[in-house]
């Protein structure tokens, strides 16, 4: 499709407009875009999104000199490098890094704990442990909250699951 404002080159911006509820739509070649202020409107905007994610980790670190910085026997990775590049280097760096790594594990997903879907192999011992954790927690929520009633309900449930696991 040929630019709209000039006819001339190839239009590869697609600009749209709504004011007051009238939309209006325009395909523009690089240069018109440019022309009508559209061009500056992402130049000064750069994403790099390995170091916007190692921005997460990178609060409250202590510097460390070279010598004595810790690093993952498995991969060479140091905390520092997974701060500047927002990636861990292997699955061992969780371990060797675990103390720095879970604050900002925390403040990135909201928790520490997995609650997604379980694979179809999981052993219902598994599920069962799951459940009762979960049943727990909203036992001692419904406790914190004096709702006695769903809090009787849920150790009703925790104590037929507990039982169910022994046997």
């Amino acid at each position: 499709m040929l630019c709209q404002s000039c006819g001339e080159n190839m239009a590869n911006t697609h600009i749209k407009r709504v004011i007051n509820g009238e939309v209006k739509e325009y395909m523009l070649c690089e240069e018109c875009a440019k022309k009508m202020g559209y061009g500056k409107l992402w130049s000064d905007f750069s994403l790099d999104f390995d170091n916007f994610l190692g921005s997460f980790f990178t609060e409250n670190i202590p510097h460390r000199l070279s010598y004595d910085t810790l690093r993952c026997k498995n991969c060479g990775s140091s905390f520092e490098d997974i701060s500047n590049t927002g990636k861990v280097g292997c699955a061992k760096c969780y371990t060797v890094f675990y103390d720095q790594l879970v604050p900002s594990i925390k403040r990135i997903h909201g928790n520490t704990k997995h609650v997604g879907k379980m694979a179809a192999n999981v052993g219902k011992e598994k599920k069962v442990e799951n459940e009762l954790q979960d049943l727990n927690i909203q036992l001692k929520k419904a406790i914190e909250k004096q709702e006695f009633e769903k809090a009787a309900e849920l150790r009703d449930r925790i104590k037929e699951l507990s039982k169910g696991a022994e046997s």
